[in-house]
């Protein structure tokens, strides 16, 4: 039987590239010029640690981040920032988030939603993939395209087709 699986995940090297990318056009704007700016990534724990002198900037050093990432492929969606940022002492910091894996709830709700639209396919929540299994491949391909269209607020991936 066709199947596919539903994943969403961030490809740590294309975060790092964005990071570094980040880094370097901050060095060159004059609007950062004399301004302490830190754009740090934790890989181990999917954080990016950012420091600068005050709002403005730090909006901006999070405006010109998801730019970079959008262009290294990576979705606007995968950042969580719904953390504020906080003063700490003469600078502003903020932790931002990198979604990676569907959670729990994420995948009852991709679930529910391939369920409503009463296509002809199954689908099985494993850890952190959706695999979608359904008698042909116009089916999955359907699936597909109602992930897309709906306003999930997920990076979503499809991989693994199989016929």
């Amino acid at each position: 039987m066709p199947s596919f699986d539903i994943l969403s995940k961030v490809d740590i090297q294309l975060l790092d590239n964005a990071i570094n990318v980040t880094k370097k056009e901050v060095t060159n704007r004059y609007d950062f010029k004399d301004a302490t700016v830190v754009v740090d990534l934790n890989k181990k724990d999917m954080k990016i640690n950012l420091e600068t002198n005050d709002d403005m900037k730090m909006r901006q050093l999070v405006e010109i981040l998801i730019n970079r990432a959008n262009k290294q492929g990576i979705s606007p969606h995968a950042f969580d920032l719904s953390k504020e940022s906080y003063p700490s002492g003469k600078t502003i910091k903020q932790e931002i988030t990198v979604r990676n894996g569907l959670k729990q709830e994420d995948a009852k709700k991709i679930t529910k939603l391939v369920k409503d639209a009463g296509l002809k396919v199954q689908t099985q929540i494993m850890d952190d993939i959706i695999r979608v299994t359904g008698k042909k491949i116009d089916d999955l391909q359907e699936v597909i395209q109602l992930c897309r269209q709906a306003e999930l607020a997920l990076p979503l991936q499809f991989e693994n087709m199989r016929s």
